[in-house]
């Protein structure tokens, strides 16, 4: 595991279209701690988390792909 995370730290540093997918997901989830801590959440409120959930889990299925790829030794 310690591997995995020193590469996700490298692509952090290195990878331009990895470090936005992972800012876009640090951005996504910052979002949904400020509808979680709302005391009465509105009900677009709710249909916001869906969507943000949604696009957090394609941002990680994105960063997984190119992860597995470079452990791989795959170019991407």
């Amino acid at each position: 595991m310690q591997n995995r995370d020193a590469l996700k730290e490298e692509l952090i540093k290195t990878d331009g279209e990895f470090r936005r997918l992972f800012e876009e997901h640090q951005e996504f989830e910052r979002r949904l701690d400020e509808i979680h801590h709302k005391s009465l959440p509105s009900q677009d409120d709710e249909i916001a988390e869906k969507q943000i959930k949604l696009h957090k889990l394609a941002l990680k299925d994105r960063m997984e792909q190119i992860l597995r790829e470079r452990a791989a030794g795959v170019a991407v």
